[in-house]
């Protein structure tokens, strides 16, 4: 009887984390000097997510990381007239093509959600993730920010205890309207999970 070579089973290797420091190793850095530190205590519970575009329907440009960054030109455009002196951010955008640009470390406090409560707990910045969508309440998004968003979502969940992914129009009713209907909340439940997602989704359509 010939021998039989035995190969020996290799050990699966070990999943190399894609954060570092608070950053995501796939997102284009675009550092923010607007944020702060999470109140002791407070981890990361929620992501929220946004809709953004400078001019509003207008795609393509800097006058996002340049707003994040304290950099737009008030005179580039009439709109930004009113834009003077906000000093806001998020953790993350995502653009149309689906590129993922990061603005502040995930253990930061980003400063995306202004007033705000979810599930009886104020102050949603303090505990979320802000996630820009490049896009505009009622219009459309693409393929390639779905799979973008939920590969992001996918990725901080296992590396955070985050329950939900909700929208900006949820923490803040009546004050916000971001993502708004053009984001369709059921395609997104798909892309994490089509019967068990990772984690939950919300949207009032649902």
């Amino acid at each position: 009887m010939s021998p039989v070579a035995v190969r020996r089973r290799q050990p699966a290797p070990t999943p190399v984390s894609p954060w570092q420091d608070g950053w995501h190793r796939d997102a284009r850095r675009v550092p923010s000097p607007n944020f702060g530190p999470r109140p002791p205590g407070r981890a990361v519970a929620l992501a929220i997510i946004h809709s953004i575009s400078l001019p509003p329907g207008r795609y393509g440009g800097d006058a996002i990381e340049r707003l994040f960054t304290n950099r737009l030109d008030r005179e580039a455009h009439p709109y930004f007239a009113g834009l003077a002196g906000l000093e806001v951010s998020a953790h993350f955008l995502i653009r149309r093509d689906g590129e993922l640009v990061q603005f502040v470390p995930v253990d930061g406090r980003a400063w995306h959600a202004g007033r705000s409560s979810w599930r009886g707990v104020d102050n949603c910045n303090d505990h979320s993730l802000g996630i820009e969508l490049e896009g505009l309440e009622g219009h459309a998004f693409r393929a390639a920010q779905y799979r973008a968003l939920a590969r992001l979502l996918r990725q901080a969940a296992q590396a955070w205890p985050i329950l939900e992914a909700v929208g900006h129009e949820h923490v803040a009713p009546g004050r916000k309207q971001d993502p708004g209907a053009g984001f369709d909340w059921r395609r997104l439940a798909r892309h994490l999970g089509a019967r068990k997602p990772l984690l939950p989704v919300l949207s009032r359509g649902m």
